[in-house]
């Protein structure tokens, strides 16, 4: 069955706000300030309309895109931990995701032939960088099993055009 869903009508203030959003956030002590001046509106009226369409599920995220690379860390691992039974994973999480070297860090369901429940992406200038974090993890958290995929190339990251 095929579930139809209405289209969203935005007002002139709402698309003129968006149609900013969907580019680069300018890098500025006051971002949603430069927005609203672009935009035309007022700063309140930017951050409120983030947070409206974040509530109603119109946007999962707003967030920076950090290009590792062109910031001098090129050796990115995703880390797949094997957390056994018994061990608290949300600390575990909490403890790994405070690190500087890790952009993220979530929970996923396992299966047969895949234990490993929690993800870590670690950067690093080096792959020994990678490694000693790793290795710091395995002695701060317990967990010793993990398996460890290198990345080979840093894929093409764009901001959602809409208008």
């Amino acid at each position: 069955m095929n579930e139809q869903t209405t289209p969203v009508t935005f007002t002139h203030d709402e698309h003129a706000i968006l149609k900013q959003l969907q580019g680069t956030i300018p890098l500025t002590l006051t971002p949603f300030a430069h927005i609203a001046q672009q935009a035309g509106v007022d700063e309140d009226l930017v951050i409120a309309l983030i947070r409206e369409m974040k509530d109603k599920g119109y946007i999962r995220r707003f967030g920076a895109t950090l290009r590792h690379r062109k910031a001098g860390y090129g050796f990115n691992a995703m880390t797949a931990w094997y957390v056994e039974e018994g061990m608290d994973i949300n600390a575990i999480g909490m403890l790994m995701a405070k690190r500087p070297e890790i952009s993220h860090c979530y929970q996923r369901r396992t299966c047969m032939d895949w234990p490993y429940s929690l993800y870590t992406m670690i950067h690093g200038r080096s792959k020994e960088d990678c490694l000693r974090v790793v290795d710091e993890l395995v002695k701060e958290t317990g967990v010793t099993q993990y398996d460890l995929l290198f990345s080979t190339k840093e894929l093409k990251k764009t901001s959602m055009r809409y208008f």
